[in-house]
């Protein structure tokens, strides 16, 4: 297949195969409209992260506890990535070498945990201070961690693990959730969004107010107000047709 942007496009199958690979709980992996239906993401920050993704913003997912629907989120806005980026697992050192020895073939790596655990596609020190370069040589990065906040965060990869500030700094998108109440009625929602700014640290440009409403903070320097409109007219369509699996989701996204 070639995709809208002229490159080879991944099938919907094998994008939400490794979507799918992610799971880690049993069941189907919920899908933005999910999140949105759960009052995880607003339909305002669904159609931010649509726009910022889609023109190729690699992101990480933050919360301290596990549980807490990081890896869930992540595979909801994998769905984002473009067409002509292919999903792969950042499963060993010689993945990530190839992709930054290889840049005409787009690829989005996917960290399923930054920790330093034997599991699958968890990284951990000089290999994970080379996945987070993937980013500047034209690449998408995907991951999560357990912090809560971006202080927490920088710590974690600039102090326990080799990777530079201003590499931290540039990455992409940084979301953190919040988790209130107790199961079964336990709240999840995005609380806080960074993007990297070209004038110095991450730059808060969605966060949880006191009454627990998602508000716009700076504003996006990654996606105007159009483009906005846009992906929020998207998002609603999408909702309206009922679709809801991680397929379904895709296929629409994609014009399939």
């Amino acid at each position: 297949m070639v995709s809208r942007q002229g490159g080879p496009q991944q099938s919907i199958r094998a994008h939400c195969g490794e979507i799918d690979r992610c799971n880690q709980r049993g069941g189907r992996m919920l899908s933005i409209v999910d999140l949105i239906d759960a009052e995880t993401v607003t339909i305002e920050l669904a159609a931010y992260l649509l726009a910022a993704i889609g023109q190729g913003a690699s992101f990480m997912v933050g919360a301290l506890p596990g549980g807490a629907g990081k890896t869930t989120v992540m595979g909801a806005l994998l769905n984002f990535v473009p067409p002509d980026v292919e999903l792969a697992p950042a499963e060993s050192e010689g993945v990530v070498r190839d992709a930054l020895d290889n840049t005409a073939r787009r690829r989005c790596l996917i960290c399923h945990e930054i920790g330093a655990g034997f599991y699958y596609a968890y990284l951990w020190g000089g290999v994970l201070a080379d996945l987070l370069l993937l980013p500047a040589h034209g690449h998408m990065v995907a991951t999560n961690l357990h912090a809560d906040t971006i202080d927490q965060a920088r710590c974690q990869l600039c102090v326990d693990n080799p990777v530079p500030v201003e590499t931290f700094d540039r990455f992409g998108l940084m979301l953190f959730l919040d988790v209130s109440g107790r199961w079964p009625r336990t709240q999840r929602r995005i609380a806080t969004v960074y993007e990297p700014d070209a004038s110095g640290p991450p730059r808060l440009v969605y966060h949880m107010n006191t009454d627990g409403a998602i508000k716009p903070a700076e504003p996006s320097s990654l996606v105007d107000g159009q483009a906005l409109g846009r992906e929020i007219e998207r998002i609603e369509s999408l909702r309206a047709t009922g679709a809801r699996t991680v397929e379904q989701v895709r296929r629409l996204l994609v014009g399939a």
